[in-house]
């Protein structure tokens, strides 16, 4: 927590090109006095803090940061906390740069320039060639030095920075400075490259940021006039011509069109938008004028939610990962004492040859360097997880895409995840009113309610023309129904069981066992003290919900349908998908049943009731177009709200975990070849250095072909 007197400061940080660099920075500014709330991010390349000056003043922070190698750049100075924007990824301030002007970039040109000079001395002057090695292995050091200097004093001595230094001083001392010049000149060939790929695993979620448009056409009486985008308020009105993007998340008030929604939600064809449809901010217009009110500002709507949910991916590191870096605090300082066991004892007790083993033991320093099996699950991680969001798949961390894969049973709610959300009032019974009296209270009570069941009333009365009273005092009793005072009475609309507890249903019984018996859902509108009618409303299973729960099936993966709904209507509803059904159940209930189905278990839903449900799973899945609190209690969140998305995850979630046990099993195996051949003396400086290099360039590049995941055909 951080202290009242703390001032919130945003950084853009060049240079924090991956997941190490983020945590050394994180390690480095936790350590600062006065220093808290601190957020990086690595798909932004931004550090956020509140600092303390009157303990560290911000320069002392800066130049820690420079210390470390990067370049802070002050975006932000605030008296209130930051509120992350779409539009923050869209303009930073330090734009991307040409790979020669970053710092990495410069000391590539700069230790490959002194390489080539020194060489070419070789040829001129022979007798100045060992002098110009030494000079170009020296020259390129320091910044290393500087690096590994600042990260001992800063908390951790056995940086990659440090090991590296060791080896090139000591090449220099045993009178190997050609090796010693190549293996700075291949140490920041490597960082570059890392920083190169790095580049390419945020590009996508740049370019979602970018989608958000800057302006809107505000919509005043009959005209209209521009504002910027940021600025619209949830309720305002604006209009979106042919060919322009949705300025915000909103809903279609007037007008027809088809609307791309590819870049947002991944889904490849254009949906025709009507009256009541939702809009997402990025999507384009492509035929018709559309009037759409606002649901959500800037800072709320789907791209900066997507872009939020990648942020926390980043601070939400998978299991493997969390084992990693444990081992490599260890290992790093493990490899430093047997380097210098090596380098040492064969001479001391065995009268070995100093020169020999100390260059063995520089060798053993460059293999050990942990680059590569440290970036060999962030690097799949996050280009999975951008992989993912492109194909309309939000996994909220590494933790999360771990687990989806591993999972033996996908639990989902019904209404609105495998059924399409959109139900319709099929009949309408009146007990002593009439038919269009029932629909009319029945509206009045549902109209504060955005639950399916509650729309599709809604909607009704307003195709039929009657005018829907107001209500007050509404409330929702999960699982059980809504009651609210319509016209001075308090009226309630129930699910036949609960219904059944608080008045008589006499002459409805029937009608109900019949509709539900047919995969209707019954609501019984009642008062105090009798039943004044029933509502039958029919949702039909989304089209892809019988081939998804097969493709689980064919994974090894057990499905239940647990629901709220009456046994008779969820039995029928899922005879097409051959599930297990649980029906009847509160939101307690749901959360025992889960508790006891074989694990580890993925809960998929929409709705309120589904939220302690999709928190209580070991994996919560959200559909996308369900309510904010699912979608915020959930791990992972579906934008094209297609249960096939499911399968996707866990293909997603499996191609990912394979390609990171790849990355381990190769860093780790090429070590342990180069191990062998140094203690034999067959591997020179240049080819141990290589070895780390190469490897961190193929672990990487290994997980860059995330990036260009794609489902399995009828997965």
């Amino acid at each position: 927590m951080a202290d009242p007197a703390s001032v919130p400061l945003t950084y853009v940080v060049d240079g924090m090109d991956c997941a190490s660099c983020v945590r050394k920075v994180e390690a480095m500014v936790g350590r600062l006095p006065g220093a808290g709330d601190v957020q990086t991010s690595f798909t932004q390349q931004t550090l956020r803090l509140a600092l303390d000056e009157t303990r560290t003043p911000r320069e002392a922070l800066e130049g820690n940061l420079r210390a470390l190698g990067y370049v802070p750049t002050l975006q932000v100075v605030q008296t209130t906390p930051p509120t992350p924007r779409a539009g923050d990824l869209a303009a930073p301030t330090v734009p991307g740069r040409a790979w020669y002007a970053t710092p990495a970039g410069r000391l590539v040109v700069l230790s490959g320039a002194l390489l080539l000079a020194a060489w070419v001395l070789g040829f001129l002057a022979p007798a100045t060639s060992t002098a110009a090695y030494i000079a170009a292995t020296l020259v390129g050091t320091v910044p290393l030095a500087r690096r590994a200097w600042a990260s001992a004093r800063l908390g951790e001595p056995f940086s990659i920075n440090t090991l590296v230094t060791l080896a090139a001083i000591g090449a220099v001392l045993i009178g190997e400075a050609a090796e010693g010049a190549v293996v700075v000149f291949l140490f920041t060939v490597g960082e570059l490259l890392e920083g190169v790929a790095a580049g390419r695993a945020r590009a996508g979620i740049h370019a979602l940021a970018a989608l958000a448009p800057r302006t809107a056409l505000l919509v005043h009486g009959e005209h209209t006039h521009e504002v910027g985008a940021d600025t619209l308020q949830v309720g305002q009105t604006v209009q979106v011509n042919p060919g322009a993007r949705v300025p915000a998340d909103g809903r279609v008030l007037s007008g027809m069109s088809s609307v791309d929604d590819s870049p947002v939600t991944g889904e490849s064809v254009p949906v025709v938008k009507a009256v009541g449809d939702t809009v997402y901010a990025g999507s384009i217009n492509a035929d018709g004028v559309l009037h759409v009110q606002v649901e959500r500002t800037a800072a709320d709507n789907t791209i900066a939610r997507i872009i939020h949910m990648v942020e926390e991916a980043e601070a939400s590191r998978a299991p493997t990962a969390r084992f990693i870096d444990r081992f490599s605090r260890v290992y790093t300082p493990g490899v430093v004492l047997v380097s210098a066991l090596v380098a040492v004892v064969p001479p001391l007790l065995l009268g070995q040859p100093w020169h020999e083993w100390l260059y063995r033991g520089l060798a053993l320093l460059l293999i050990g360097c942990p680059c590569a099996l440290v970036l060999s699950v962030p690097a799949a991680v996050t280009s999975a997880v951008s992989a993912g969001t492109r194909r309309g798949l939000l996994v909220k961390g590494g933790a999360a895409l771990e687990a989806v894969g591993g999972v033996k049973t996908v639990a989902f709610d019904k209404t609105g995840t495998l059924t399409a959300g959109h139900p319709a009032v099929t009949q309408v019974r009146g007990l002593e009113l009439p038919e269009s009296e029932v629909l009319r209270l029945a509206a009045a009570v549902e109209s504060g309610s955005s639950h399916p069941l509650a729309r599709a009333v809604t909607d009704a009365a307003r195709a039929a023309g009657l005018t829907v009273p107001a209500a007050t005092d509404a409330r929702a009793v999960p699982g059980r129904g809504v009651t609210a005072t319509v016209e001075g009475r308090p009226v309630y609309v129930s699910a036949p069981t609960h219904a059944a507890s608080l008045v008589p249903l006499t002459g409805l019984d029937d009608d109900i066992t019949d509709l539900e018996a047919t995969g209707h859902t019954v609501v019984i509108l009642h008062d105090d003290t009798r039943a004044l009618g029933l509502l039958a409303l029919r949702d039909e299973l989304r089209g892809d919900a019988a081939s998804a729960v097969a493709a689980l099936r064919a994974l090894g993966i057990g499905t239940v349908m647990l629901t709220g709904d009456n046994a008779r209507t969820a039995h029928a509803v899922a005879a097409p998908l051959d599930i297990d059904v649980r029906a009847g159940l509160l939101p307690e209930d749901k959360l025992r049943i889960i508790a006891g189905l074989p694990g580890p278990v993925a809960m998929v839903g929409d709705g309120i009731n589904d939220a302690p449900a999709l928190a209580r799973a070991d994996v919560g899945i959200a559909m996308g177009g369900g309510t904010n609190v699912a979608l915020e209690t959930a791990d992972a969140a579906l934008l094209r709200s297609r249960v096939q998305g499911v399968v996707e995850l866990v293909g997603l979630s499996r191609a990912t975990m394979g390609n990171i046990r790849q990355n381990i099993a190769f860093a780790l195996g090429l070590k342990a070849i180069f191990l062998v051949t140094t203690l034999l003396g067959t591997t020179n400086l240049w080819m141990a250095i290589l070895a780390d290099t190469g490897a961190t360039a193929i672990v990487t590049a290994n997980a860059l072909r995330l990036l260009r995941w794609q489902p399995r055909k009828g997965a």
